[in-house]
Protein backbone atom coordinates (compact mmCIF):
# COMPACT_ATOMS: atom_id res chain seq x y z
CA UNK A 1 0.00 0.00 0.00
CA UNK A 2 1.24 3.48 -0.84
CA UNK A 3 1.43 6.48 1.47
CA UNK A 4 -0.20 8.46 -1.35
CA UNK A 5 -3.88 8.59 -2.29
CA UNK A 6 -5.09 7.76 -5.81
CA UNK A 7 -4.98 11.39 -7.00
CA UNK A 8 -1.45 11.86 -5.68
CA UNK A 9 -0.34 8.66 -7.40
CA UNK A 10 -1.95 9.83 -10.65
CA UNK A 11 -0.22 13.21 -10.36
CA UNK A 12 3.14 11.56 -9.68
CA UNK A 13 2.65 9.19 -12.62
CA UNK A 14 1.58 11.82 -15.13
CA UNK A 15 3.12 15.11 -14.03
CA UNK A 16 6.60 14.12 -12.87
CA UNK A 17 9.25 13.10 -15.45
CA UNK A 18 10.45 10.19 -13.29
CA UNK A 19 6.88 9.20 -12.48
CA UNK A 20 5.98 9.26 -16.16
CA UNK A 21 8.81 6.85 -16.90
CA UNK A 22 8.25 4.64 -13.84
CA UNK A 23 4.53 4.35 -14.62
CA UNK A 24 5.22 3.55 -18.28
CA UNK A 25 3.71 6.77 -19.64
CA UNK A 26 0.50 6.00 -17.76
CA UNK A 27 0.23 2.30 -18.64
CA UNK A 28 0.95 1.44 -15.00
CA UNK A 29 -2.19 3.30 -13.95
CA UNK A 30 -4.33 0.57 -15.51
CA UNK A 31 -6.73 -0.87 -12.91
CA UNK A 32 -6.30 -4.26 -14.57
CA UNK A 33 -2.87 -5.96 -14.69
CA UNK A 34 -0.62 -2.88 -14.80
CA UNK A 35 2.50 -5.05 -15.26
CA UNK A 36 0.94 -6.64 -18.32
CA UNK A 37 -0.04 -3.20 -19.63
CA UNK A 38 3.55 -2.02 -19.16
CA UNK A 39 4.83 -5.07 -21.02
CA UNK A 40 2.33 -4.39 -23.83
CA UNK A 41 3.71 -0.86 -24.08
CA UNK A 42 7.22 -2.32 -24.31
CA UNK A 43 6.01 -4.61 -27.11
CA UNK A 44 4.51 -1.67 -29.00
CA UNK A 45 7.87 0.13 -28.75
CA UNK A 46 9.93 -2.87 -29.93
CA UNK A 47 9.78 -1.85 -33.65
CA UNK A 48 11.42 1.47 -32.71
CA UNK A 49 14.11 -0.39 -30.80
CA UNK A 50 14.73 -2.62 -33.83
CA UNK A 51 15.16 0.41 -36.09
CA UNK A 52 18.49 0.94 -34.39
CA UNK A 53 21.65 -0.98 -35.29
CA UNK A 54 22.15 -3.91 -32.93
CA UNK A 55 24.95 -2.28 -30.87
CA UNK A 56 22.66 0.69 -30.20
CA UNK A 57 19.83 -1.66 -29.22
CA UNK A 58 22.13 -3.16 -26.60
CA UNK A 59 23.07 0.31 -25.35
CA UNK A 60 19.43 1.44 -25.14
CA UNK A 61 18.45 -1.70 -23.21
CA UNK A 62 21.47 -1.48 -20.88
CA UNK A 63 20.79 2.20 -20.14
CA UNK A 64 17.08 1.43 -19.61
CA UNK A 65 17.94 -1.31 -17.12
CA UNK A 66 20.56 0.71 -15.25
CA UNK A 67 18.47 3.88 -15.20
CA UNK A 68 15.52 1.76 -14.07
CA UNK A 69 17.24 1.07 -10.76
CA UNK A 70 17.27 4.80 -10.05
CA UNK A 71 13.89 5.61 -11.67
CA UNK A 72 11.96 2.84 -9.92
CA UNK A 73 13.77 3.27 -6.61
CA UNK A 74 13.19 7.03 -6.57
CA UNK A 75 9.48 6.80 -7.38
CA UNK A 76 8.91 3.91 -4.95
CA UNK A 77 10.60 5.91 -2.21
CA UNK A 78 8.43 8.96 -3.00
CA UNK A 79 5.38 6.71 -2.78
CA UNK A 80 6.52 5.12 0.48
CA UNK A 81 6.20 1.58 -0.87
CA UNK A 82 8.73 -1.07 -1.97
CA UNK A 83 7.33 -1.99 -5.39
CA UNK A 84 3.98 -0.41 -6.23
CA UNK A 85 2.15 -2.40 -8.91
CA UNK A 86 1.88 0.70 -11.09
CA UNK A 87 5.65 1.02 -11.40
CA UNK A 88 6.18 -0.77 -14.71
CA UNK A 89 9.49 0.58 -16.02
CA UNK A 90 11.01 -2.68 -14.78
CA UNK A 91 8.69 -4.68 -17.06
CA UNK A 92 9.40 -2.40 -20.01
CA UNK A 93 13.19 -2.53 -19.78
CA UNK A 94 13.29 -6.25 -18.97
CA UNK A 95 11.01 -7.14 -21.89
CA UNK A 96 13.36 -5.24 -24.19
CA UNK A 97 16.15 -7.39 -22.79
CA UNK A 98 14.18 -10.49 -23.85
CA UNK A 99 13.76 -9.36 -27.44
CA UNK A 100 17.46 -8.72 -27.96
CA UNK A 101 18.01 -12.49 -28.04
CA UNK A 102 15.23 -13.72 -30.31
CA UNK A 103 14.39 -13.35 -34.00
CA UNK A 104 12.36 -10.26 -34.81
CA UNK A 105 9.23 -12.19 -35.80
CA UNK A 106 5.77 -11.85 -34.30
CA UNK A 107 5.68 -15.50 -33.15
CA UNK A 108 8.89 -15.09 -31.13
CA UNK A 109 7.78 -11.71 -29.76
CA UNK A 110 4.48 -13.27 -28.66
CA UNK A 111 6.29 -16.21 -27.07
CA UNK A 112 8.60 -13.77 -25.26
CA UNK A 113 5.62 -11.78 -24.02
CA UNK A 114 3.77 -14.83 -22.69
CA UNK A 115 6.83 -16.40 -21.07
CA UNK A 116 8.03 -13.13 -19.57
CA UNK A 117 4.62 -12.40 -18.02
CA UNK A 118 4.39 -16.01 -16.78
CA UNK A 119 7.77 -15.83 -15.03
CA UNK A 120 7.11 -12.33 -13.69
CA UNK A 121 3.76 -13.40 -12.20
CA UNK A 122 4.63 -16.92 -10.97
CA UNK A 123 8.13 -15.94 -9.77
CA UNK A 124 9.96 -19.29 -9.71
CA UNK A 125 13.36 -19.43 -8.00
CA UNK A 126 15.42 -17.22 -8.01
CA UNK A 127 12.89 -14.60 -9.13
CA UNK A 128 10.72 -14.93 -6.02
CA UNK A 129 13.77 -14.90 -3.76
CA UNK A 130 15.06 -11.68 -5.37
CA UNK A 131 11.62 -10.09 -5.12
CA UNK A 132 11.54 -10.72 -1.36
CA UNK A 133 15.20 -10.27 -0.42
CA UNK A 134 16.51 -7.35 -2.51
CA UNK A 135 15.13 -3.91 -1.71
CA UNK A 136 15.08 -0.52 -3.39
CA UNK A 137 15.37 0.13 -7.08
CA UNK A 138 17.69 -2.84 -7.54
CA UNK A 139 15.06 -5.15 -6.05
CA UNK A 140 12.34 -3.70 -8.26
CA UNK A 141 14.45 -4.27 -11.37
CA UNK A 142 16.13 -7.56 -10.43
CA UNK A 143 13.06 -9.82 -10.36
CA UNK A 144 12.09 -8.65 -13.85
CA UNK A 145 15.64 -9.04 -15.15
CA UNK A 146 15.61 -12.61 -13.82
CA UNK A 147 12.22 -13.22 -15.48
CA UNK A 148 13.81 -12.00 -18.71
CA UNK A 149 16.75 -14.38 -18.23
CA UNK A 150 14.37 -17.34 -17.77
CA UNK A 151 12.45 -16.22 -20.86
CA UNK A 152 15.60 -15.96 -22.97
CA UNK A 153 16.84 -19.37 -21.79
CA UNK A 154 13.56 -21.06 -22.73
CA UNK A 155 13.40 -19.32 -26.11
CA UNK A 156 17.03 -20.11 -26.91
CA UNK A 157 16.32 -23.77 -26.14
CA UNK A 158 13.29 -23.57 -28.44
CA UNK A 159 15.46 -22.07 -31.19
CA UNK A 160 17.90 -24.96 -30.82
CA UNK A 161 15.12 -27.57 -30.67
CA UNK A 162 13.45 -26.14 -33.77
CA UNK A 163 16.81 -26.40 -35.52
CA UNK A 164 17.34 -22.75 -36.29
CA UNK A 165 20.80 -22.45 -37.76
CA UNK A 166 23.63 -21.67 -35.34
CA UNK A 167 23.97 -18.10 -36.64
CA UNK A 168 20.29 -17.40 -35.81
CA UNK A 169 20.90 -18.50 -32.24
CA UNK A 170 23.97 -16.33 -31.91
CA UNK A 171 22.58 -13.40 -33.92
CA UNK A 172 18.79 -13.14 -33.59
CA UNK A 173 18.74 -10.29 -36.15
CA UNK A 174 19.37 -12.80 -38.93
CA UNK A 175 15.62 -13.55 -38.98
CA UNK A 176 15.85 -17.27 -39.80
Amino acid sequence: MSNLNQQQIRNLALKSPLGLLAFGFGSGLSPWAPGTMGTLLAWVLVPFLFMLPFPWQVIVVAVSLLAGVWICGNVAERMGVHDHGGIVWDEIAAFWLCVLFIPYQWQWLLAAFVLFRFFDIIKPWPIGWADKQVSGGMGIMLDDILAAVWTVLILQLALLFLNYDAWAVLDPRSGS
